[in-house]
């Protein structure tokens, strides 16, 4: 296992070396509120090139878009040229990107459009995707969330790491203080992944005797939904935003920090996500749970839903997410425009679409409706 105080120091003297950066765009959502979208490198070719990213910040532009939530955290690598990896996996960037910097890029691109650029960190806590961990459990194998049966807590298709240990929290905050120190980025993001972990995990032996130490030496029920098992541990979650959201606002205090997590209670029930405590104890400075639905009746009474669970004088920190592109496959365009109004009609003045690519799908709505609302 690494060192803790070597981790520790590894990061610091990293984050020290680097350079300070210029500012914002803007450091807060418009009094329009925020019209975002995320921008990937899975089933899209945007960050590809220099060129492509350049079309890819026209094409927002002209569709009325204001914020750019670009992923940089993927299936166990960095999309930027990161120290950090690279000390410690020899990884500085995924493969596929050599030389390049599409972070960079994007903030450059994005910035001289006047958008706000964000730094996505989609993969948050989990290690890989149908890889049994890929590289960062298989150099730190006592890194891994741990099931109730023993096993390495894997769920759809998706490998954890261990959220509640200390040491897999540094690394992952490490990451994200490299990005807020070294880029001009107007914010970081974290989403159903960040911070999150499966609520199959937590039988890991760091957990357990963290669990045994506050229940008078009782073990962690085996009941993995036990609703006293799942607060515990969602609270340790809520606990580390905190610490990640003073300390990026103590390098950068217009820092944005937004949240997209899934949506209230299946979030906390299924990966110990509890974002309306986030709200309430002031850890993000907004969030975008994932309403994802296929009919316009079960996206309206699960948005309701969601706004129930917030006091009135924090419905200006909540936005959609709104589904545009899955597998191909986009709403109508009457579906489309029905939520974009529902979420109107609800008093939310903002969404963020999942994902770029379907903003192709709707030309004329993005260039002409869309910017009006």
């Amino acid at each position: 296992m690494l060192n803790k105080c070597l981790f520790f120091s590894l990061s610091l003297v990293l984050l020290l070396s680097c350079n300070t950066t210029k500012g914002f765009v803007s450091n807060t959502p418009s009094a329009d509120g925020i019209k975002g979208v995320w921008v990937t490198n899975v089933a899209s070719t945007a960050l590809d090139s220099r060129e492509k990213i350049t079309e890819t910040v026209a094409l927002c532009k002209k569709s009325g878009i204001t914020d750019i939530y670009v992923v940089t955290w993927n299936r166990g690598r960095t999309l930027y040229q990161s120290k950090i990896m690279k000390s410690i996996f020899n990884l500085p960037i995924m493969e596929r990107f050599g030389s390049r910097d599409p972070l960079q890029e994007m903030i450059e691109e994005g910035h001289k459009a006047g958008l706000r650029v964000h730094a996505w960190f989609e993969f948050g806590f989990a290690s890989s995707y149908g890889e049994n961990g890929g590289a960062i459990l298989k150099k730190f194998p006592d890194w891994k969330a741990i099931d109730n049966k023993g096993n390495l807590v894997s769920k759809n298709g998706f490998e954890w790491m261990n959220a509640m240990d200390p040491e897999v929290q540094n690394f992952v905050k490490s990451l994200v203080l490299e990005v807020v120190q070294n880029y001009d980025v107007d914010g970081i993001q974290g989403d159903d992944r960040l911070p999150a972990m499966p609520s199959l995990g937590g039988y890991d032996a760091y957990t357990v005797k963290l669990y045994q130490k506050e229940h008078q030496g009782n073990l962690p029920p085996n009941d993995y939904i036990n609703p006293d098992w799942l607060t515990w541990r969602a609270n340790k979650l809520t606990d580390f935003l905190g610490e990640l959201y003073k300390e990026v606002k103590a390098v950068k205090p217009k820092m944005i920090v937004s949240m997209a997590p899934s949506i209230h209670p299946w979030a906390k029930e299924e990966y110990l996500q509890d974002w309306p405590t986030w709200l309430e104890k002031g850890y993000c400075d907004y969030v975008i749970p994932q309403v994802y639905r296929k009919t316009i009746e079960s996206y309206t009474s699960t948005l309701q839903a969601q706004l129930n669970y917030l006091p009135e004088n924090q419905k200006n920190k909540f936005f959609s997410g709104v589904l545009l592109q899955v597998n191909g496959v986009n709403p109508s365009p009457e579906f489309l425009k029905a939520m974009i109004e529902t979420n109107r009609k609800l008093g939310i003045q903002g969404e963020s679409f999942f994902f770029y690519e379907g903003l192709k799908a709707f030309p004329d709505y993005f260039s002409k409706e869309y910017i009006k609302k």
